[in-house]
């Protein structure tokens, strides 16, 4: 596995994140480099062994941002941008397939959930101790918050995405447009 860590000016979409790894991207600078070696040495952040995959991928997300570097991560698809993040600095994105990032940002929560499949069944935020909401394919939602979980469905992917959203800027307008069930 491979992850291309850079400086950009703002964000990136997945499709510009993609061209510039294919392109080759620019060095990472400011440290990155030395930091990832003191974490993993004798690793090699453009040949992670599979083994290693889950534990070295979420420890360069977040080394990435502590050096203000966005992370494209070409095996999955997906680019961690620097901005804009929700709410929650604590919240946790934890995907079916292991993936796991602190504070992620919204486009990447947006890019995550058209990769639910059975070989990633289930995209969660979570802000651990209060409250969370989670997506499973066939988009079954479930939202928890004061020890009661609830459970809804939905048949379209565009809401999913509105409401998981929602959820990571702090509103709660998705718990009005759905019938919820207590679990």
């Amino acid at each position: 596995m491979k992850l291309a860590v850079w400086r950009e000016s703002g964000p990136i979409s997945r499709d510009q994140a993609r061209e510039r790894f294919l392109d080759g991207p620019p060095e990472p600078g400011d440290g990155f480099a030395d930091a990832f070696a003191a974490l993993f040495p004798g690793e090699r952040i453009d040949d992670i062994p599979p083994e290693r995959v889950d534990d070295i991928s979420n420890a360069v997300f977040a080394l990435a941002r502590e050096h203000g570097l966005v992370c494209y991560d070409p095996q999955r698809d997906l680019v961690h941008n620097l901005e804009p993040r929700g709410v929650y600095p604590q919240m946790q994105m934890h995907t079916g397939d292991g993936m796991i990032v602190r504070d992620p940002d919204l486009k990447l929560i947006s890019d995550v959930l058209e990769t639910l499949s059975p070989q990633n069944p289930f995209v969660a935020l979570v802000c651990f101790g209060e409250h969370f909401v989670q997506v499973s394919p066939g988009y079954e939602l479930e939202f928890k918050e004061n020890g009661e979980i609830r459970a809804t469905v939905t048949a379209d992917l565009a809401e999913v995405r509105r409401a998981m959203l929602e959820y990571a800027t702090g509103d709660r307008a998705f718990l009005q447009r759905h019938e919820w069930k207590t679990v």
